[in-house]
């Protein structure tokens, strides 16, 4: 049997493995004999028996209701949303008749539980993996983090700077790393985290200095001051201004940074409304050599507050 790549869907489509392999019926009867999970793009689904259809070249790839998601029963709306994207499968059979075009049974359920069981479940908390965004809920952000198999970033695990939705943070589709919360063994659910890797207090710190003006995005208004972000993992606190709103881009001037206080003092010179919602993310770890994590201290040494991760 072939080794197989376990990444979030899209990942392997445009390969020239995964291509050689969708491009004939010998290269899909040799992946069925090689147990190769592949990708190929659904083009259109059944609205009766919500069966899907990959197209492969020119020959048509069916996966069937039943065959579309691995440990639970799909709703409806799942399906349809996988029309025009990528999805991971195993070749199960190709069907051959006289005067006919051939046709090739496929199963997403069948990659994504191998992805399961050799990838998924071997993980530990603490491991940094690969993932994908596939959708928003107020509550958090799901991504894929292999074979379209879904975990959940909660809202509080996004970033330390706080936001109010994860579209604040993140844009669909997009490819990200995230290190391994939590995994509950019995129902095969993996939570991931994302603030972890987006760096310490001290290291966000590190980008500013006392007397610099900055740009910023007004986060929350209290009756003692202004949050601003300056970074996803970094805010500081302004003093009050009228006529500012939540979600306005700012330009700040940093009157103090202490951190001994784990504080940034701040002044707003300027609001205005933009399409600016979020600071680019920044990893502090180089995801492409270090690969787990057994502790994270967000709070600088000296600084009496304790905010870490212990995986």
């Amino acid at each position: 049997m072939t080794t197989n790549k376990y990444a979030p869907e899209g990942t392997l489509i445009a390969t020239a493995e995964n291509r050689e392999y969708i491009s004939s019926v010998y290269g899909l009867e040799r992946a069925r004999l090689e147990e190769k999970i592949l990708e190929g793009v659904v083009d259109k689904c059944d609205n009766e028996t919500y069966t899907l259809h990959v197209d492969l070249n020119g020959i048509d790839g069916i996966i069937r209701r039943e065959e579309c998601v691995f440990g639970e029963n799909p709703k409806d709306i799942a399906i349809i949303t996988r029309v025009g994207k990528s999805v991971a499968f195993k070749v199960m059979q190709i069907i051959k008749e006289e005067g006919k075009k051939p046709v090739a049974i496929l199963s997403r359920k069948e990659a994504q539980r191998e992805c399961v069981n050799n990838y998924l479940m071997d993980l530990i908390p603490g491991d940094i993996i690969p993932a994908k965004i596939t959708h928003f809920e107020n509550f958090g952000a799901f991504v894929d983090i292999g074979c379209g198999v879904n975990s959940l970033i909660c809202i509080d695990s996004v970033s330390v700077s706080r936001i109010s939705s994860p579209t604040e943070r993140f844009k669909m589709r997009e490819e990200l790393s995230v290190v391994v919360k939590s995994i509950d063994y019995d129902t095969g659910r993996i939570y991931v985290s994302t603030r972890e890797l987006f760096g310490t207090w001290e290291e966000n710190a590190s980008m500013f200095s006392q007397g610099q003006t900055v740009s910023g995005i007004i986060r929350s208004i209290e009756s003692y001051g202004i949050f601003v972000e300056l970074s996803p993992n970094l805010a500081g606190l302004a003093e009050l201004k009228e006529g500012v709103e939540v979600g306005q881009s700012c330009a700040v001037y940093i009157k103090n940074i202490m951190p001994e206080k784990m504080k940034i003092k701040l002044v707003i010179i300027d609001s205005y409304n933009s399409k600016l919602t979020t600071h680019q993310p920044k990893y502090f770890i180089d995801t492409d050599k270090v690969k787990h994590l057994d502790y994270w201290r967000y709070s600088p040494k000296n600084c009496d507050k304790l905010i870490e991760t212990v995986f």
